[in-house]
């Protein structure tokens, strides 16, 4: 026998870009954002804090822009070749996978 009734369910209908506070709603209704996280754990600064950001495409490349450019700065006087070399690859700063449209891209 089935039983039936009404059942109020939250669900996201939406994520807005913490930075420009735009929708990050796209043309086929899908959300589209990423998210930054952290969880401080003991001894740190921020201990027991988590944070979560979300932003939007243009907002995400934005930021990665600026860390590339902080990991330059940071390291624009090393005297080590290897990581030299290593931080000249900026344009892969955090990719993991290309033309991964399905999420199956093993590590």
């Amino acid at each position: 026998m089935k039983v039936t009734e009404k059942v109020e369910v939250e669900a996201v209908t939406d994520v807005v870009c913490d930075v420009c506070l735009t929708t990050t709603r796209v043309a086929d209704e899908n959300l589209e954002y990423a998210t930054l996280k952290a969880h401080w754990g003991y001894g740190s600064q921020h201990d027991g804090e988590r944070y979560e950001v979300h932003l939007c495409e243009s907002c995400f490349f934005s930021t990665l822009a600026y860390f590339k450019q902080e990991r330059r700065v940071q390291n624009l006087f090393s005297e080590d070749s290897d990581r030299d070399q290593a931080f000249n690859t900026d344009d892969r700063l955090g990719l993991v996978a290309t033309d991964d449209y399905f999420g199956d891209h093993k590590s």
